[in-house]
């Protein structure tokens, strides 16, 4: 089976860890969102998987040598201007010539759904279109669906009132599709699957969708990045995870971090509730909490609810708390 797998955005909530990092290569547990997302995928039967991509592939083609990632060949369809989603996922099918039933996935979201439920319940109801719903606690903030007894979408609620709908299940962004819907999308024309394909699905009764209580995190906004992080922690011993290939000073203290490979952590220095991207280097006695390092932190200095990029400098002794460096409103 094949997977078309939106990674096209820009990133621009991770500014600036995504300046020099495409936020689908970003590590959760030191191994990159893309490639949990592919194993994902591998699970349930996808063989080939197209990245939808509106700018060069040259990142990813270095981070999967041979185009492969694990049982999964890798191919990419990188559009011409940027298409929306729906444009997209036109453009990657055409490029691979898909002909059958097959997956769509954002890159830079997390789910233990087996997608081979999804599969079934699709090819169960002769459906065009099939997406999986998660609940939220406040659906004023998503776009709510609300689907009949046999999982047909019936309506789309944005952001909907109090009252406005007794739903609350939302788009979590997995879908599977039938080739019929590229042909609901003009050649290279800028189209969202949401706003626009899907409704007219749902007007012709082709739309269904699965609800499911699994797992699911969107890691595009720092909170959610570093929480699906420390997620990965919660059957490791030491509630830690360093890569083998970092060296970390024996009078450091680790809490519920994870440090990844090449990095240096300086004496006396304390990580609490954050992550550390290979190649960063933190200073002795520095203190960080909350935070994504991927740059340098000097000695004594402490940071809090912090992102430092790549290129980012942490003088020693500062003290900063909710800061990005470098500002990425100045990229």
């Amino acid at each position: 089976m094949d997977a078309v797998i939106l990674v096209g955005g820009f990133g621009t909530r991770l500014r600036p860890l995504t300046l020099t990092t495409p936020k689908p290569l970003l590590p959760v547990g030191n191994v990159s969102i893309l490639a949990r997302v592919i194993a994902g995928l591998e699970k349930a039967g996808v063989t080939r998987a197209i990245l939808a991509l509106g700018f060069k592939p040259q990142p990813f083609i270095d981070a999967f040598p041979g185009n492969q990632c694990g049982g999964v060949q890798l191919e990419y369809a990188v559009e011409p201007e940027p298409l929306d989603t729906g444009g997209a996922i036109a453009f990657a099918a055409r490029f691979a010539g898909i002909s059958q039933t097959f997956i769509v996935v954002n890159g830079d979201v997390l789910t233990s759904l087996d997608v081979s439920t999804l599969v079934a319940f699709h090819k169960k109801n002769a459906a065009e279109g099939t997406l999986h719903l998660t609940p939220v606690e406040d659906p004023s903030q998503f776009g709510v669906v609300e689907t009949a007894a046999s999982g047909q979408v019936t309506r789309f609620v944005e952001k909907p009132a109090p009252g406005e709908t007794t739903s609350f299940n939302v788009n979590a962004g997995t879908y599977v599709l039938e080739p019929s819907v590229i042909e609901r999308i003009t050649v290279n024309q800028k189209t969202s699957i949401e706003r626009v394909v899907f409704p007219a699905m749902v007007a012709q009764g082709t739309l269904y969708a699965m609800p499911t209580r699994d797992s699911w995190v969107d890691t595009g906004r720092p909170e959610t990045y570093i929480a699906a992080n420390m997620s990965t922690l919660e059957n490791v011993q030491g509630n830690k995870l360093v890569h083998a290939a970092s060296r970390v000073a024996a009078t450091a203290t680790i809490e519920q971090s994870v440090v990844g490979p090449l990095c240096v952590v300086g004496e006396y220095s304390h990580l609490s509730h954050s992550v550390v991207i290979a190649g960063a280097e933190i200073g002795e006695s520095a203190a960080i909490e909350n935070s994504v390092i991927m740059g340098v932190v000097g000695s004594t200095a402490q940071l809090k609810n912090c992102i430092i990029g790549a290129d980012g400098v942490v003088e020693p002794g500062e003290v900063l708390n909710n800061v990005k460096r470098p500002d990425p409103e100045g990229a």
